[in-house]
């Protein structure tokens, strides 16, 4: 009876995001008692695979070892300082660390996805504004989602999110995306691009992207090459170039960071997420010494960039964010095993033998008269299936039907997709892509 108890009371008294809360009158809310590896155990035993990194979040596994210590060390020396006139060791070793992975100059703490999203458009507009120029509009991808606060709100294009609210956003021009991750239509797209660039670019402060994965926007994906395309496009009408890579970022589609498949550097880029594996809420805007010294100033001129967060830098999820970064440096893979500081192959080349090992088995869902398509880029794997009404919500039922064959699986409309935990091993995955393949077929 544990979980009912827990359940009931928590009904009472929360309201849980991107969820109608009614549903639970007919679908059990799932109290989590604890979490390893790749599982999540209710407290009643029951164990769940977390297919989808508990909103992408977890690249390491739940109560990984190595971050768990870096934490609990932390805890006994500084839990959390004011980040304005101050500063700690491990904000300038991060700092260090992020900088010279991505070459970038320099970084802006936050403390979500969303509020990243925030500065970095705040901060391009800022920017003109400093140098005379008042551009008032940006332009995004169509399909895109970069969070639910109201400017991240304003630069996406996903219905489901954005509708309700569109009388307060601000002004925000789409452009078209690729149907596919062919280089054809990348080039088709780019075409496009370049005419929305030659309308309305005078008055553009700066273009965000998710590079090669729209993840929120149904998994949608795209060839690196229209990346590339539309740097060059911001190059030649001085436009900023915003990557976000909160989802993307930290080796989920193949590489470190998804621009680094297009070779490209923006003026912006976004990290969250995997950032601290997916324990505590963390951001960083990253950007350059020219845009730095935009806003670099006698305090008169009032160009500062006055922006900021209680629990900017907070030392406890840096310390997490160290962590996370010593394991790509460090970690090693033997047998489907994570060592630290042992022979083996790296985070990045296991990763791509586990994609591998998860699209040769989703070969299957090719015979399913239901599935329309199967995509992936690195380990973001998607099944769409036909165009089921909205009413019938065929991806809630997948989810239910996972949950009781013990795969937590969070369907995107009628897309099924797979964002499964670096450490996952093959028998994991077979777990995980039957109990789906089973769920979708129990649909025909």
């Amino acid at each position: 009876m544990k979980n009912y108890e827990i359940m009931q009371k928590d009904l009472k008294y929360n309201w849980h995001p991107c969820t109608q809360m009614k549903d639970h009158e007919f679908l059990p809310l799932i109290p989590i008692k604890k979490g390893e590896g790749v599982y999540l155990e209710d407290f009643e035993g029951n164990k769940y695979i977390d297919a989808i990194s508990s909103w992408w979040v977890n690249l390491f596994g739940h109560k990984n070892p190595y971050i768990n210590k870096k934490i609990k060390e932390q805890l006994e020396t500084l839990e959390h300082v004011i980040f304005a006139g101050f500063t700690h060791e491990g904000a300038v070793k991060l700092g260090e660390r992020i900088c010279k992975l991505t070459n970038f100059d320099k970084v802006f703490y936050a403390d979500n996805g969303s509020s990243a999203v925030e500065i970095a458009i705040k901060m391009s507009f800022h920017f003109w504004k400093n140098n005379g120029l008042i551009r008032p509009l940006f332009f995004s991808l169509e399909n895109s989602y970069h969070g639910e606060t109201i400017g991240a709100l304003s630069v996406g294009d996903v219905g489901l999110y954005k509708d309700t609210y569109k009388e307060i956003l601000i002004k925000n021009i789409t452009i078209p995306i690729p149907k596919d991750k062919s280089v054809e239509e990348a080039k088709k797209a780019l075409k496009k691009a370049r005419e929305v660039f030659e309308r309305y670019h005078q008055n553009v402060s700066a273009l965000i992207i998710e590079p090669l994965v729209q993840c929120a926007g149904y998994m949608k994906m795209h060839h690196p090459i229209f990346v590339k395309g539309l740097r060059e496009l911001c190059n030649e009408f001085n436009v900023h170039l915003i990557a976000d890579e909160i989802a993307v970022g930290f080796g989920r589609t193949g590489s470190m960071f998804a621009c680094n498949q297009a070779n490209v550097k923006p003026d912006f880029m976004t990290l969250s997420k995997g950032l601290t594996g997916g324990y505590l809420p963390l951001s960083l805007v990253l950007t350059t010494n020219k845009i730095y010294q935009a806003f670099y100033c006698d305090y008169k001129e009032l160009k500062a960039f006055l922006h900021s967060h209680s629990y900017t830098a907070n030392p406890l999820a840096i310390a997490a964010a160290n962590a996370t970064l010593d394991i790509f440096e460090k970690g090693k893979f033997k047998n489907e095993i994570l060592f630290y500081d042992e022979e083996g192959e790296s985070i990045i080349e296991h990763n791509k033998k586990t994609s591998n090992y998860i699209w040769e088995k989703m070969q299957r869902f090719k015979d399913l008269k239901n599935v329309k398509e199967i995509r992936q880029t690195g380990m973001i794997s998607a099944i769409e299936m036909i165009d089921y009404p909205f009413e019938k919500r065929m991806g809630l039922k997948v989810y239910e039907y996972g949950l009781k064959n013990g795969v937590l699986l969070r369907p995107l409309g009628n897309v099924i997709y797979f964002m499964p935990p670096y450490i996952i091993k093959k028998e994991e995955i077979d777990k995980m892509i039957n109990v789906a393949f089973e769920a979708i077929k129990s649909l025909e």
